[in-house]
């Protein structure tokens, strides 16, 4: 089988704030943005990586998703808990500096894991978990 990563989602509470952070912080490229208001669908991705995205989207924009099922995205989201993503750099130090002078929400210094990776762990505005490991 020939199967690539096309496209991964996470959710945003406030597209403005999230669009900010992947397009400003991370230096992603935005390569659409449709919708109005909280309603909005934005698919960034690094430069150079044309065929890799993540789509930034509303959480319970589905209508087969319950009241109660909202309820329970936004309370996962308060907490951090609903979405993460894991990117990698091949400069972890460089990457961790300039994401802690954007403001981005630190969880975790560069740190030597005991599984033999290194990495660091930020959060998004909506509360997304992202791991960054570096490359060796």
């Amino acid at each position: 089988m020939d199967i690539t990563i096309h496209t991964s989602f996470l959710p945003h509470d406030n597209p403005d704030a999230s669009l900010a952070f992947y397009r400003d912080t991370l230096g992603f490229e935005v390569r659409n943005d449709v919708g109005s208001g909280k309603m909005r669908w934005i698919t960034v991705g690094p430069a150079g990586q044309p065929d890799t995205s993540i789509l930034l989207a509303p959480p319970a924009a589905d209508p087969g998703v319950t009241d109660e099922e909202r309820r329970t995205i936004v309370e996962m989201m308060a907490k951090g808990t609903y979405g993460w993503i894991m990117l990698a750099t091949p400069d972890l130090d460089g990457t961790f500096e300039r994401l802690q002078a954007g403001d981005a929400e630190v969880v975790q210094e560069p740190t030597e894991q005991p599984y033999g990776v290194r990495d660091c762990a930020f959060r998004d505005p909506a509360g997304n978990l992202i791991r960054i490991q570096e490359l060796r």
